[in-house]
């Protein structure tokens, strides 16, 4: 309840498009009337949980492309996190590159989250250096038998004076993700400033570091976001 209360604020401040989110959120909002002209990008694939030995197994368990047309929603979204160690990420970007395949057929927008993986530790890190960033960019670009619908929904880099020359890896559209930010709002403000600058970047899909700020002001947060652009 208070997730759907967030949202809510969060759907309702101006300049907001629209929601990223898994079924049963998305189910909630749409019936007590929040999505009301807003844009709504289903969760497509869920399967590859937090912790478990299975975690880098991102199957395709949320939105299918089909239930994206039949709700009449806008878009879809799904994770693509490759490991060059496990001989699995093959089939999960195989499966990615199917699920475009459908949904290009549909003339249904996909959000790709591409990301290069290894395990520390016995523990998935994600690898935000350039040169990661940059080869997990060039991997979804090419998925799929057309690239007409496919968008690129990214992290801001380590550093972020790389993002320039990461972002010329490809001509497709992106947004930036927000990712942990730790309690340094106003420094994960700056870096998405500067890359919203870029010509292929054309806005923000956040989650957390708005929805659950470190001040707790949740309009803030968003209104401080939409500002960015």
């Amino acid at each position: 309840a208070d997730l759907l209360e967030r949202l809510c604020l969060a759907l309702s401040r101006p300049g907001v498009d629209g929601v990223l989110g898994s079924a049963d959120v998305l189910d909630d909002l749409l019936l007590i009337g929040a999505l009301d002209d807003r844009v709504v990008i289903g969760s497509m694939n869920r399967g590859g949980l937090a912790g478990a030995a299975f975690e880098l197994d991102d199957r395709f368990t949320g939105h299918r492309p089909e239930d994206i047309a039949g709700h009449g929603f806008d878009a879809g979204k799904m994770l693509l996190r490759i490991d060059y160690d496990d001989p699995g990420s093959l089939d999960t970007i195989h499966s990615a590159a199917r699920a475009v395949d459908a949904m290009a057929e549909r003339k249904l927008p996909v959000f790709v989250e591409p990301f290069v993986c290894r395990r520390v530790d016995g523990r998935l890190r994600t690898d935000l250096s350039a040169d990661a960033v940059t080869r997990s960019i060039a991997i979804a670009s090419g998925l799929a038998g057309s690239s007409a619908y496919t968008w690129l929904k990214v992290p801001v880099t380590e550093d972020p004076d790389d993002m320039a020359r990461v972002m010329e890896t490809s001509t497709l559209p992106a947004v930036l993700l927000g990712g942990e930010i730790g309690g340094d709002q106003e420094g994960a403000y700056e870096k998405w400033r500067k890359a919203l600058r870029l010509p292929t970047v054309q806005g923000l899909v956040v989650g957390r570091s708005l929805l659950y700020p470190a001040d707790g002001d949740v309009a803030g947060a968003v209104d401080t976001a939409v500002g960015l652009l």
